[in-house]
């Protein structure tokens, strides 16, 4: 996870004031990996522009209800995953129905090997194309754990869930991910 830092609460504390340079540095220090989120969740980057530019719209907006104890861009990241849910809700509800997932699973230990191999495997144009074939939810949570390495809690505060529904969903998203691997003809992920 992100640490707060100083330069967040004092770059908020400009822009709340009404400075233009400081709109400017939050969109040019934050803007790439917003919109590399939602193009990865979008899987369009015109819709994902659309989606980065109400993002920080909204962002810009509810600025004074930013948490100073935590990182700025993770506040984003929250927005930008509303921001996309709600886009994905509006085309197709079952994509992002919390229905959609099964009963909660009795998690195994943790295997290091299994997410070394996704870490890494993240930056292949294959595991690009099986990532974006997993349904938004588990989509979103691969990239957040693995390409923004932000820990269970912090994406727990992005995604509005508990530790345990983030460790069940992630463990979903791995196994699918596993899955259409081997399907491709990749190989074990681990």
């Amino acid at each position: 996870m992100t640490e707060p830092l100083a330069d967040d609460r004092s770059l908020v504390r400009r822009c709340l004031a009404g400075e233009d340079a400081a709109f400017e540095l939050t969109l040019d220090l934050y803007r790439d990996r917003v919109f590399s989120l939602l193009c990865r969740l979008a899987q369009n980057p015109a819709d994902a522009e659309d989606l980065a530019q109400e993002t920080f719209l909204k962002a810009f907006r509810n600025l004074s209800q930013y948490d100073p104890s935590r990182p700025l861009l993770s506040w984003l990241f929250a927005i930008a995953h509303n921001t996309a849910m709600d886009f994905h809700r509006a085309r197709n509800p079952a994509l992002v129905s919390l229905d959609a997932e099964e009963a909660p699973l009795e998690l195994p230990e943790r295997t290091p090997r299994l997410e070394l191999a996704v870490a890494a495997s993240l930056r292949s144009r294959e595991i690009e194309l099986v990532l974006s074939s997993l349904p938004p939810l588990y989509r979103e949570i691969l990239i957040l754990r693995h390409q923004e390495e932000l820990d269970y809690a912090e994406i727990g505060r992005i995604l509005e869930l508990p530790s345990g529904t983030v460790k069940n969903r992630l463990f979903r998203a791995r196994e699918k991910l596993r899955t259409g691997l081997e399907a491709a003809g990749l190989g074990e992920c681990g």
